[in-house]
C-alpha cells in the first residue's frame, strides 16, 4: 500500500473520530439543557408570559417565551410547571444572614474590615432565605459604625466555604459594597461621635485623607521610593472614591438622607440609600440626585425613634417620583422566608404590580452593580429563578422551589429543606446535631 494511501485511511479514521465526538458531546450538552413548560413566567424585563417555558442550559437561561415561540432542544430535560409561576430569583440589597461582622469598638471608621473574613456560609440563615426564594445577597456588616466595612455580594449556591458563593469581577476579585451609617446608631461615647455634625464631620475627615492617600500613590508613578506606606483603610475609602466599590448607606430621618448626599456630591462615591424612612418628607431631592433607594417595609409598630415616621407608602412615592427603589430584608428584622410579602405590602400601599416585583428583583441587582448578570429572565443572563405556588403579590403562595445557576438549591417537596420553609425543632440549627454516645457517635 502506497503512503498516500495509507495517508487518505488515517484520515478518514481521524475525521470520522471527530465526528462520533462532535456528536457524542452534542448528546452530552443536551442532557445538561432543562425546560420548564407550561408555568406563568414573569420575566420582570418584560411582559408575563402565559404557559410560557424558560429554557436553561449550563446555569445560563437560553431561551424564554411562549410555547409557540420557544423550541425546545431535543434531549432536554423538560419539567411541567403547568399551574405555577416563574420569577426571578429575588435580591436583597441589605442582608445580615451569615452573621459576618464587621468592625469593633475601637472606633467609629473601620473600612479595612470586611464580612469575607466573618460570615458563616453554613448557618441556618442561608437555608431561610434559599427557602424564601432568595439567591442573591449583599451581605451587611452592622450600623453601628460610621464606617464599618467591605460588605460581601454572595450567590446562595450550595457550598461549605464563603469562597464557594463569592461573585467576583473580571479579575477574580470577589464583589462588594462598603458599609456606612449616620444618625443615632454611630452615636455613643468617645471615640464615637455624640451629635449628627460630628459624625460628619469624621466621615469628611477620612475622605479627606482618602483623597490625599490616592494622590500620593498617583505622584509615586510606581516608584516604591516614593509610594506611601500601605494603608488598608484608606484603600477602602479609595475603592469607593474611583467607583470601584459602591456605598451602601444606612439612613433614617430626612436631614441625614440630605447629609448623605451631600457627602457623595463631595467625595463622588455612588450611594445607595438604604432604609430611608424619611424618604416621603424629601422625595423630590432625592429624585433630583437620582440616589437609588433600598427601603424597608416594617408593618409592626416599635424600632428606633429615628424611624418613627417610616410608611408604607415610601414605595409608591418613591416610584411616582421615578426613583430606582428595590426592598430588602435587613434579616433578622424581616425574616428572608417573607421577603415576598414587602412586594405585596408595597402594591397595598398603591404599588404598581411591575414595580413591586422589579423592586425584588432587577432593581436590586442594578443597585449591587449585577443586573447584566441577573435580575431579570433574560437570555444570557444567569438562571436564577423562583418557582411559586401561585402569584407572587398573595400571602397564599409558596415558595416551592429555588434555583441559582441552574442548580436548584430549595426544594419545598424535601422534607429537611421544608423545614426551613415552615419552622420547628432543627430550623435554627446551623448544622446537624451531633453528641458521642448518642445516635451512634463514638
Amino acid at each position: 500500500m502506497s503512503s498516500e494511501a495509507r495517508l487518505k485511511i488515517r484520515t478518514g479514521m481521524r475525521s470520522t473520530f471527530f465526528t462520533m465526538l462532535l456528536l457524542s458531546t452534542t448528546v452530552i450538552n443536551a442532557a445538561d439543557v432543562t425546560a420548564f413548560t407550561g408555568a406563568r413566567v414573569m420575566p420582570v424585563s418584560g411582559p408575563v408570559i402565559e404557559a410560557g417555558v424558560l429554557v436553561v442550559r449550563d446555569g445560563k437561561i437560553e431561551a424564554v417565551g411562549a410555547s409557540k415561540d420557544v423550541v425546545i432542544p431535543p434531549g432536554a430535560e423538560q419539567i411541567d410547571a403547568s399551574g405555577k409561576t416563574i420569577i426571578p430569583g429575588l435580591i436583597c440589597t441589605h442582608s445580615h444572614i451569615g452573621m459576618g461582622g464587621g468592625g469593633d469598638s475601637s472606633g467609629p471608621i473601620q473600612p479595612e474590615c470586611w464580612t469575607l473574613d466573618s460570615v458563616n456560609v453554613r448557618a441556618a440563615s442561608l437555608e431561610r432565605a434559599r427557602a424564601g426564594g432568595l439567591t442573591l445577597v449583599n451581605q451587611m456588616p452592622g450600623s453601628g459604625h460610621l464606617i464599618s466595612g467591605r460588605t460581601t455580594y454572595l450567590k446562595l449556591r450550595r457550598g461549605g466555604t464563603v469562597d464557594e458563593l463569592l461573585i467576583k469581577d473580571s479579575t477574580g476579585w470577589p464583589m462588594g459594597g462598603l458599609k456606612m451609617a449616620n444618625g443615632t446608631n454611630s452615636q455613643r461615647s468617645s471615640p464615637f461621635p455624640g451629635t449628627r455634625a460630628k459624625s460628619a464631620a469624621l466621615v469628611r475627615e477620612s475622605y479627606v485623607k482618602a483623597q490625599e492617600y490616592r494622590d500620593k500613590i498617583a505622584r509615586a508613578e510606581d516608584d516604591p521610593e516614593k509610594m506611601p506606606e500601605r494603608n488598608l483603610r484608606m484603600e477602602a475609602l479609595v475603592e469607593a472614591i474611583e467607583g470601584k466599590r459602591i456605598v451602601h448607606h444606612h439612613t433614617h430621618r430626612h436631614d441625614d438622607i440630605l447629609t448623605v448626599l451631600r457627602l457623595r456630591d463631595e467625595f463622588g462615591f455612588q450611594v445607595v440609600l438604604h432604609h430611608v424612612s424619611d424618604a416621603w418628607k424629601v422625595v423630590d431631592e432625592i429624585a433630583a440626585a437620582k440616589a437609588p433607594c433600598s427601603i424597608i417595609v416594617i408593618d409592626s409598630p416599635g424600632g428606633k425613634l429615628e424611624a418613627r415616621d417610616i410608611r408604607l407608602e415610601n414605595g409608591v412615592v418613591l416610584e411616582k417620583a421615578g426613583v430606582n427603589v428595590a426592598f430588602h430584608t435587613d434579616d433578622f428584622i424581616t425574616d428572608s422566608r417573607l421577603f415576598l410579602r414587602s412586594a405585596a405590602l408595597g402594591v397595598r400601599a398603591g404599588m404598581s404590580r411591575e414595580g413591586a416585583l422589579r423592586a425584588l428583583t432587577l432593581s436590586g441587582a442594578e443597585m449591587l452593580g449585577l443586573e447584566k448578570r441577573t435580575g431579570s429572565l433574560v437570555p444570557g443572563k444567569d438562571a436564577d429563578f423562583v418557582i411559586l405556588s401561585g402569584d407572587p403579590m398573595s400571602v397564599y403562595t409558596q415558595v416551592l422551589e429555588t434555583w441559582v445557576e441552574g442548580i436548584r438549591v430549595f426544594d419545598r417537596s424535601d422534607p429537611e429543606q421544608r423545614l426551613y420553609a415552615v419552622g420547628g425543632r432543627g430550623a435554627g440549627d446551623d448544622q446537624a446535631y451531633h453528641c458521642c454516645g448518642e445516635r451512634g457517635g463514638q
